[in-house]
């Protein structure tokens, strides 16, 4: 499932633990990215799904749930 792996790379990416992360967390605020491991994290999740996240698409992701329906959207 889209979710499951994007739990793992955000837990690897930020140091979170999984069951701390759920669809409707908020990067920043919740799981405490800052602008750069906003950049890291669209680069690993790019990397993992083998897809391009467009900059104008990922200024819009701000919870968990942007990255799992940007990606779902996608066909991923």
């Amino acid at each position: 499932m889209v979710f499951d792996k994007v739990k793992e790379i955000i837990a690897e990416e930020l140091g979170v633990e999984e069951d701390k992360i759920l669809l409707e967390s908020d990067l920043s605020e919740d799981l405490g990215a800052d602008s750069l491991d906003a950049i890291e994290l669209i680069m690993a999740i790019e990397e993992s799904f083998e897809i391009e996240i467009p900059d104008n698409e990922a200024t819009k992701i701000k919870m968990v749930s942007d990255i799992v329906n940007f990606l779902v959207e996608a066909g991923k």
